[in-house]
């Protein structure tokens, strides 16, 4: 986890990683887990999370098929990290979330990296 957060905060634009959580929501209390399993403080992986990381896409399994579910953006929430549901996709459709407008702006390169 700390060679993990280190590498995603080289200064490089981009990098991605895996990491299982039950859904988008729980990745920030999954880092959260493994980096205070590894030493670090719980500030030092917030601080290094959200530095380094600001999309998570979330898979699911469907008989034996995957599919993304669930883009989110991550952002600081008073002493934490959250991830806000930017869109979300199910049998009805695909629905926006508070962070949608967050999420085009990164992909249209109006907002910094």
């Amino acid at each position: 986890m700390v060679d993990l957060l280190a590498a995603l905060n080289t200064g490089h634009a981009g990098g991605c990683s895996t990491v299982h959580a039950n859904r988008a929501a729980d990745v920030p209390a999954r880092f959260e887990a493994l980096g205070t399993a590894a030493g670090l403080s719980r500030e030092a992986v917030h601080s290094q999370l959200v530095a380094g990381l600001r999309v998570v896409v979330h898979l699911e399994r469907v008989r034996s098929r995957r599919w993304v579910s669930e883009v989110g953006v991550l952002r600081r929430s008073g002493d934490g990290v959250v991830t806000v549901p930017a869109l979300q996709a199910d049998l009805a459709g695909e629905h926006r979330g508070g962070g949608y407008a967050e999420l085009a702006a990164l992909l249209d390169g109006t907002l910094p990296p």
